[in-house]
């Protein structure tokens, strides 16, 4: 492709509303450009890249028994109506009627639309397993969409759906798509660590999410390399302590002015903060059928931890958490700075497993001024729920060798979920068993951004001067430049015909434009080869070859450049194929 007839122009500055290294580059690259927030029209350079991902996508998903479908992105209402999810995802969700004034849906997902294929293709144990993908277009109204394509309204993914008989298949297409993913990222130039997750709107079993590790990562990860403990911080979970076994002490209630807040109350009992309970007043949204209502939660955690809010929505099965408003705090008899459970009416009590375990407390005594002390669970109150609820820190200790934890900040670049029967029991997919018995079909769920795996590769592959693409999705291997104002374009003419005849993919700066601009161009875009043909070069013998990861160049005479390109092409394969995880297990 000749630069002068290229559907795309760099630009010399970023946007001033961009934030991170890889929104600044794409754009400064002509790579994208923005039409509304979270939605961007990919221009020729990353259309190239993208299908190069794409095509390693296909690729691995084949090698794994996958077969590629494709499905609307248009639904009808009254699928995710029958799936009940129609009724737990908010605002998020795209929602319009058509012109016959049905409810219809953008695709946010394909779950229940695979599922209606299951129930009208699946009649029989003799068609299962199976596995079907697409590479398909998805809608997502993300209220605060940032960082370019990390975090997009419309976005590409490839989403693949196993259908199994028993969970045993389930979990043997699982572990497939877990060593699929590391090949897939690998060989796209990206690390990336796997970590278990929170299932969400999806549901099911058990899932885990891909990170690529970054500060600009909006998900925050513990880990443990040493342990091999890796988690969501949503999900993860803690080596607790375990209290010293101590008699019931009575109840006591005590004047403590002034002390709303856990360091006080300390401070002011002279104990440490881990004998205190900490109250957390909430309003969750329950989903009951096609009705949804709102429900007081008040939450107990010793006072040294916090709440982990995502937890503690599954535990009372929330579909939503807010906090509670001070009105509806007083109704329920509690004191906002002096609550606990004792003496509120009409409150979900959710505590934390360690709770029952830790003796006399001190707690709220639900008057202004006001705690008890020597609280007691089980004597002086009881919980609707027991769980572990608490938000793991940095510094907790892993719960597989007790090691401490280190916080690290990633974006999330792909997932997996054992869906079971989820959806199979609410959309009634089944097949008949070898005994002529209606089993229902045992699902999973695995997608992959395929624009935000793009964003993250730029992440990762950059420098102060632009863009540096792995050889494996760079839109052209090759970056061709001429000066065309001191020598005859000829030489340059030859060899970019050349380069094409051999199946060399070049990117031909033909334009009339100062050297220094097209270096910077170049840098900028960040092909992994630079072949540059001057006057200067010719004099000292040939063109000048320089890989975009190295500052040294080379001069090669003009009727060897193209074995020589071959060859660091070769080179530069040879070079991410060691880094390929090819046999990673779970």
């Amino acid at each position: 492709m000749r630069m002068s007839q290229l559907f795309s122009q760099t630009l010399r500055e970023a946007p001033g509303d961009t934030d991170v290294p890889s929104h600044q580059l794409l754009l400064r690259a002509g790579f994208i450009r923005p039409l509304a927030a979270g939605i961007f029209s990919y221009l020729p350079l990353a259309k190239r890249s993208m299908l190069k991902i794409e095509s390693i996508i296909r690729e691995e998903m084949d090698a794994i028994g996958g077969q590629e479908i494709t499905m609307p992105v248009i639904h009808p209402a009254d699928i995710w109506q029958e799936s009940g999810r129609w009724y737990k995802i908010g605002s998020e969700m795209g929602r319009f009627k058509d012109r016959a004034d049905r409810d219809m849906v953008l695709a946010m997902t394909h779950e229940e639309i695979v599922s209606d294929l299951v129930r009208k293709e699946i009649r029989s144990y003799r068609q299962l397993p199976a596995l079907v993908y697409q590479i398909q277009t998805k809608w997502r109204d993300e209220p605060r969409p940032r960082a370019g394509l990390i975090r997009v309204r419309e976005f590409t993914m490839k989403d693949s759906y196993s259908l199994d008989a028993d969970w045993e298949g389930l979990d043997k297409q699982y572990r497939a798509h877990y060593s699929a993913y590391f090949r897939i990222y690998t060989r796209c130039g990206l690390p990336v660590i796997a970590v278990k997750s929170d299932t969400g709107m999806m549901g099911g079993k058990e899932a885990h999410e891909f990170m690529y590790l970054t500060s600009i990562g909006e998900d925050t990860l513990m880990v443990n390399e040493e342990s091999g403990y890796a988690a969501n911080r949503e999900v993860a979970t803690i080596k607790k302590p375990v209290p010293a076994n101590e008699a019931a002490l009575p109840l006591e209630k005590i004047a403590t002015p002034n002390t709303t807040t856990i360091e006080s109350l300390a401070n002011f009992l002279n104990i440490p903060a881990s004998r205190t309970a900490k109250a957390v007043f909430q309003i969750a949204t329950l989903s009951e059928g096609d009705q949804q209502r709102e429900q007081f939660v008040l939450a107990i955690v010793r006072g040294d931890m916090e709440v982990n809010e995502v937890k503690l929505a599954n535990a009372v099965q929330a579909i939503a958490l807010r906090p509670a408003l001070p009105e509806e705090i007083a109704v329920t008899g509690a004191v906002a700075g002096y609550g606990s459970p004792i003496g509120v009416k009409n409150a979900l009590v959710v505590v934390d497993d360690l709770i029952p375990q830790s003796p006399n407390l001190a707690a709220g005594a639900n008057e202004a001024g006001y705690h008890y002390t020597n609280v007691n669970y089980g004597r002086d109150y009881t919980a609707s729920v027991v769980a572990d609820i608490v938000a793991a820190r940095e510094g907790d200790l892993d719960p597989i060798k007790g090691k401490p934890l280190n916080a690290v900040r990633g974006v999330e670049v792909g997932n997996i979920f054992k869906l079971g029967t989820r959806y199979s029991d609410s959309l009634n997919c089944t097949y008949l068993d070898k005994d002529g018995k209606a089993q229902p079909v045992v699902m999973g769920s695995y997608g992959i951004g395929v624009g935000r795996l793009l964003a993250c590769i730029a992440e990762e592959h950059n420098d102060d001067k632009g863009l540096k693409w792995p050889i494996s999705i760079a839109p052209y291997a090759v970056h061709l430049l001429m000066l065309p104002d001191t020598f005859t374009t000829e030489p340059a003419e030859r060899l970019y015909t050349d380069l094409r005849n051999a199946g060399v993919e070049v990117l031909f700066d033909d334009r009339d434009a100062r050297l220094g601009v097209k270096f910077n161009d170049a840098d900028l875009i960040g092909l992994p080869l630079r072949l540059t043909l001057t006057k200067k070069s010719l004099e000292n013998g040939g063109a000048e070859l320089k890989r975009r990861d190295r500052d040294e160049a080379s001069i090669v005479p003009l009727d060897k450049a193209v074995d020589r390109v071959q060859q660091v092409i070769v080179d530069l394969w040879s070079e991410l194929n060691q880094t390929v995880r090819s046999n990673v297990t779970l």
